[in-house]
Protein backbone atom coordinates (compact mmCIF):
# COMPACT_ATOMS: atom_id res chain seq x y z
CA UNK A 1 0.00 0.00 0.00
CA UNK A 2 0.54 3.62 -0.53
CA UNK A 3 1.15 5.63 3.01
CA UNK A 4 -2.62 7.28 3.95
CA UNK A 5 -3.49 8.95 7.41
CA UNK A 6 -5.95 7.04 8.95
CA UNK A 7 -8.51 9.11 10.74
CA UNK A 8 -12.45 8.02 12.58
CA UNK A 9 -14.13 11.13 12.79
CA UNK A 10 -17.69 10.86 15.28
CA UNK A 11 -19.90 13.21 13.71
CA UNK A 12 -20.48 13.79 9.96
CA UNK A 13 -19.38 17.25 9.77
CA UNK A 14 -15.82 16.32 10.90
CA UNK A 15 -16.28 13.06 8.12
CA UNK A 16 -16.57 16.46 5.66
CA UNK A 17 -14.34 18.51 6.26
CA UNK A 18 -11.78 15.75 6.58
CA UNK A 19 -13.04 14.60 2.88
CA UNK A 20 -12.30 18.17 1.98
CA UNK A 21 -8.72 18.29 2.96
CA UNK A 22 -7.72 15.15 0.48
CA UNK A 23 -9.65 12.09 2.28
CA UNK A 24 -11.27 9.88 1.05
CA UNK A 25 -14.87 7.96 2.96
CA UNK A 26 -14.00 4.73 3.88
CA UNK A 27 -17.68 1.96 4.81
CA UNK A 28 -16.39 -1.51 5.01
CA UNK A 29 -13.83 -1.50 2.84
CA UNK A 30 -14.48 -4.67 1.26
CA UNK A 31 -13.20 -3.16 -2.10
CA UNK A 32 -11.72 0.04 -1.43
CA UNK A 33 -8.56 -1.91 0.96
CA UNK A 34 -7.72 -4.04 -1.81
CA UNK A 35 -7.98 -1.36 -4.43
CA UNK A 36 -4.53 0.02 -2.06
CA UNK A 37 -3.33 -3.53 -1.62
CA UNK A 38 -3.45 -3.52 -5.33
CA UNK A 39 -1.48 0.50 -5.14
CA UNK A 40 -4.35 1.60 -7.58
CA UNK A 41 -5.78 4.43 -5.51
CA UNK A 42 -3.53 6.90 -3.33
CA UNK A 43 -5.87 8.57 -1.21
CA UNK A 44 -3.79 11.49 1.70
CA UNK A 45 -6.20 9.85 4.42
CA UNK A 46 -8.89 7.25 4.68
CA UNK A 47 -11.98 8.69 6.38
CA UNK A 48 -13.22 6.29 8.25
CA UNK A 49 -17.59 6.63 8.59
CA UNK A 50 -18.14 3.60 10.59
CA UNK A 51 -17.88 5.77 13.89
CA UNK A 52 -20.27 7.90 13.36
CA UNK A 53 -24.04 7.19 14.88
CA UNK A 54 -25.78 9.21 12.78
CA UNK A 55 -25.24 7.51 9.58
CA UNK A 56 -26.25 3.80 11.43
CA UNK A 57 -29.64 2.13 11.49
CA UNK A 58 -32.71 1.45 10.48
CA UNK A 59 -36.11 3.66 11.30
CA UNK A 60 -39.46 4.45 9.84
CA UNK A 61 -39.75 7.98 8.40
CA UNK A 62 -43.15 8.44 7.04
CA UNK A 63 -44.48 5.84 4.67
CA UNK A 64 -40.92 4.72 3.81
CA UNK A 65 -38.02 2.25 5.71
CA UNK A 66 -34.54 4.79 6.54
CA UNK A 67 -31.27 2.67 6.53
CA UNK A 68 -28.32 4.70 7.65
CA UNK A 69 -25.09 4.41 5.18
CA UNK A 70 -22.85 2.96 7.78
CA UNK A 71 -25.02 0.92 8.44
CA UNK A 72 -23.80 -2.91 8.61
CA UNK A 73 -25.21 -5.74 5.54
CA UNK A 74 -25.51 -7.42 9.27
CA UNK A 75 -27.20 -5.16 11.09
CA UNK A 76 -29.96 -5.13 7.77
CA UNK A 77 -30.29 -8.69 7.78
CA UNK A 78 -31.14 -8.90 11.67
CA UNK A 79 -33.19 -6.20 11.60
CA UNK A 80 -36.57 -6.80 13.12
CA UNK A 81 -38.34 -3.69 11.57
CA UNK A 82 -36.72 -4.47 7.82
CA UNK A 83 -38.22 -8.19 8.34
CA UNK A 84 -41.25 -6.96 9.42
CA UNK A 85 -41.62 -4.42 6.38
CA UNK A 86 -39.65 -5.27 3.48
CA UNK A 87 -38.39 -8.75 4.52
CA UNK A 88 -36.99 -9.45 0.88
CA UNK A 89 -34.20 -6.57 1.94
CA UNK A 90 -32.96 -8.36 4.88
CA UNK A 91 -32.78 -11.54 2.90
CA UNK A 92 -30.90 -9.85 0.32
CA UNK A 93 -28.57 -8.54 3.00
CA UNK A 94 -28.22 -12.20 4.96
CA UNK A 95 -27.08 -13.11 1.32
CA UNK A 96 -24.09 -11.21 0.43
CA UNK A 97 -21.02 -12.44 0.58
CA UNK A 98 -20.23 -14.65 3.92
CA UNK A 99 -20.27 -13.32 7.57
CA UNK A 100 -16.90 -11.85 7.25
CA UNK A 101 -17.73 -9.26 5.02
CA UNK A 102 -21.32 -8.94 6.23
CA UNK A 103 -19.93 -7.72 9.38
CA UNK A 104 -17.94 -5.31 7.90
CA UNK A 105 -19.52 -4.38 4.57
CA UNK A 106 -22.36 -0.93 4.66
CA UNK A 107 -25.24 -0.09 2.01
CA UNK A 108 -23.53 3.04 2.27
CA UNK A 109 -20.21 1.28 0.89
CA UNK A 110 -22.17 -0.78 -1.67
CA UNK A 111 -24.03 1.56 -3.80
CA UNK A 112 -21.12 4.25 -3.49
CA UNK A 113 -18.80 1.64 -5.38
CA UNK A 114 -21.88 0.09 -7.91
CA UNK A 115 -20.27 -3.27 -8.70
CA UNK A 116 -21.66 -4.21 -11.40
CA UNK A 117 -22.68 -7.91 -9.57
CA UNK A 118 -23.57 -6.48 -6.05
CA UNK A 119 -26.95 -7.14 -4.64
CA UNK A 120 -28.09 -3.78 -2.94
CA UNK A 121 -28.24 -2.08 -6.00
CA UNK A 122 -30.89 -4.30 -7.25
CA UNK A 123 -32.62 -3.52 -4.12
CA UNK A 124 -32.19 0.25 -4.16
CA UNK A 125 -33.75 0.25 -8.16
CA UNK A 126 -36.35 -1.82 -7.97
CA UNK A 127 -37.42 -0.53 -4.83
CA UNK A 128 -37.41 2.93 -6.03
CA UNK A 129 -35.28 3.67 -3.20
CA UNK A 130 -34.01 7.40 -2.85
CA UNK A 131 -30.40 7.87 -2.00
CA UNK A 132 -29.76 10.34 0.82
CA UNK A 133 -26.54 12.15 0.71
CA UNK A 134 -24.60 15.03 2.41
CA UNK A 135 -26.04 17.48 -0.37
CA UNK A 136 -28.94 15.90 -1.67
CA UNK A 137 -32.03 13.44 -2.66
CA UNK A 138 -31.47 11.58 -5.50
CA UNK A 139 -33.79 9.15 -6.81
CA UNK A 140 -32.58 5.58 -7.47
CA UNK A 141 -33.16 5.65 -11.43
CA UNK A 142 -31.43 8.75 -11.59
CA UNK A 143 -28.28 7.82 -9.14
CA UNK A 144 -27.28 4.52 -10.94
CA UNK A 145 -25.03 5.60 -13.97
CA UNK A 146 -23.11 2.34 -15.41
CA UNK A 147 -20.32 -0.18 -14.23
CA UNK A 148 -19.05 1.29 -11.54
CA UNK A 149 -20.48 5.07 -11.78
CA UNK A 150 -23.29 6.75 -9.60
CA UNK A 151 -24.52 10.30 -9.55
CA UNK A 152 -22.32 10.90 -6.44
CA UNK A 153 -19.89 14.33 -6.95
CA UNK A 154 -16.32 14.28 -5.46
CA UNK A 155 -16.33 13.55 -1.85
CA UNK A 156 -19.97 13.51 -1.66
CA UNK A 157 -21.11 10.95 0.89
CA UNK A 158 -24.37 8.43 0.92
CA UNK A 159 -25.97 9.63 4.23
CA UNK A 160 -28.89 6.84 4.07
CA UNK A 161 -31.35 5.02 1.98
CA UNK A 162 -34.97 5.64 2.24
CA UNK A 163 -36.79 2.63 0.88
CA UNK A 164 -40.43 2.68 -0.43
CA UNK A 165 -42.63 -0.55 1.35
CA UNK A 166 -43.77 -2.64 -1.11
CA UNK A 167 -46.98 -4.79 -1.24
CA UNK A 168 -44.62 -7.90 -2.51
CA UNK A 169 -40.96 -7.99 -3.02
CA UNK A 170 -38.36 -10.96 -3.22
CA UNK A 171 -34.59 -11.71 -4.52
CA UNK A 172 -33.25 -14.31 -5.73
CA UNK A 173 -29.25 -14.51 -7.20
CA UNK A 174 -27.89 -17.39 -8.60
CA UNK A 175 -24.54 -17.36 -6.65
CA UNK A 176 -20.99 -17.41 -8.02
CA UNK A 177 -19.70 -19.86 -5.49
CA UNK A 178 -15.91 -18.51 -4.63
CA UNK A 179 -17.35 -14.66 -4.72
CA UNK A 180 -20.69 -15.26 -3.43
CA UNK A 181 -21.49 -12.52 -5.83
CA UNK A 182 -24.34 -12.73 -7.79
CA UNK A 183 -23.79 -14.30 -11.02
CA UNK A 184 -27.58 -13.15 -11.88
CA UNK A 185 -29.50 -11.42 -9.16
CA UNK A 186 -33.16 -10.00 -9.72
CA UNK A 187 -35.15 -8.32 -7.01
CA UNK A 188 -38.83 -7.88 -8.43
CA UNK A 189 -41.33 -5.12 -5.98
CA UNK A 190 -44.69 -4.77 -6.43
CA UNK A 191 -46.48 -1.42 -5.61
CA UNK A 192 -50.22 -0.33 -6.37
CA UNK A 193 -48.99 1.27 -9.51
CA UNK A 194 -47.39 -1.27 -10.87
CA UNK A 195 -44.47 -3.78 -10.52
CA UNK A 196 -40.49 -2.67 -10.98
CA UNK A 197 -37.77 -5.41 -11.52
CA UNK A 198 -33.98 -4.62 -11.45
CA UNK A 199 -31.34 -6.97 -12.32
CA UNK A 200 -27.61 -7.04 -11.51
CA UNK A 201 -24.76 -9.92 -12.47
CA UNK A 202 -25.82 -9.54 -15.59
CA UNK A 203 -25.03 -6.50 -17.75
CA UNK A 204 -21.95 -4.81 -18.71
CA UNK A 205 -23.69 -1.25 -18.00
CA UNK A 206 -24.41 -2.31 -14.65
CA UNK A 207 -27.89 -2.90 -12.71
CA UNK A 208 -30.72 -2.39 -14.87
CA UNK A 209 -34.72 -2.27 -14.52
CA UNK A 210 -36.21 -5.31 -17.11
CA UNK A 211 -39.03 -3.53 -18.40
CA UNK A 212 -40.43 -6.15 -20.53
CA UNK A 213 -41.09 -8.07 -17.54
CA UNK A 214 -42.35 -4.82 -15.55
CA UNK A 215 -44.98 -4.36 -18.13
CA UNK A 216 -45.86 -8.10 -18.21
CA UNK A 217 -46.10 -8.22 -14.63
CA UNK A 218 -47.92 -5.15 -13.57
CA UNK A 219 -50.69 -7.04 -16.20
CA UNK A 220 -50.31 -10.48 -14.31
CA UNK A 221 -48.04 -10.87 -11.16
CA UNK A 222 -47.41 -14.19 -11.93
CA UNK A 223 -44.54 -16.47 -13.17
CA UNK A 224 -45.91 -17.38 -15.92
CA UNK A 225 -45.80 -14.14 -17.24
CA UNK A 226 -42.29 -13.41 -17.02
CA UNK A 227 -41.91 -13.07 -20.63
CA UNK A 228 -38.81 -14.79 -22.54
CA UNK A 229 -35.10 -13.98 -21.69
CA UNK A 230 -33.72 -10.53 -22.80
CA UNK A 231 -31.42 -10.16 -25.72
CA UNK A 232 -28.10 -11.16 -24.80
CA UNK A 233 -26.64 -8.44 -26.42
CA UNK A 234 -24.68 -6.18 -23.66
CA UNK A 235 -24.62 -9.12 -21.19
CA UNK A 236 -21.56 -10.33 -19.43
CA UNK A 237 -19.37 -12.65 -20.84
CA UNK A 238 -16.49 -14.55 -19.02
CA UNK A 239 -15.53 -17.86 -17.65
CA UNK A 240 -18.62 -18.19 -15.31
CA UNK A 241 -20.86 -17.30 -17.61
CA UNK A 242 -21.64 -17.00 -21.44
CA UNK A 243 -24.01 -13.92 -22.34
CA UNK A 244 -26.70 -16.26 -23.58
CA UNK A 245 -26.43 -17.68 -20.18
CA UNK A 246 -26.80 -14.73 -17.95
CA UNK A 247 -30.22 -13.59 -20.40
CA UNK A 248 -31.38 -16.66 -19.52
CA UNK A 249 -30.61 -16.25 -15.80
CA UNK A 250 -32.60 -13.08 -15.84
CA UNK A 251 -36.16 -14.99 -16.81
CA UNK A 252 -35.06 -17.61 -14.73
CA UNK A 253 -34.21 -15.77 -11.28
CA UNK A 254 -37.16 -13.14 -12.16
CA UNK A 255 -39.45 -16.28 -12.49
CA UNK A 256 -38.07 -17.26 -9.19
CA UNK A 257 -38.22 -13.82 -7.59
CA UNK A 258 -41.81 -13.66 -8.42
CA UNK A 259 -43.18 -17.13 -7.02
CA UNK A 260 -41.28 -16.19 -3.97
CA UNK A 261 -43.11 -12.92 -3.90
CA UNK A 262 -46.47 -14.38 -4.36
Amino acid sequence: MYSFDYVKPSSLQDALDAISGGGQPLGGGQTLIPTLKQRLAMPEALVDLTGIAELKGVSMSGDKLSVGGATRHADVAASAEVKAKIPALAALAGQIGDPQVRNRGTIGGSIANNDPAACYPSAVLALGATVRTDKREIAADDYFQGLFTTALEEGEVVVGVDFPVPEKAAYQKFVQPASRFALTGVFVAKFAGGVRVAVTGASQDGVFRWSEAEAALSSNFSADAVPAAPVADGMIGDIHGTPEYRAHLVQVMTKRAVAAAG
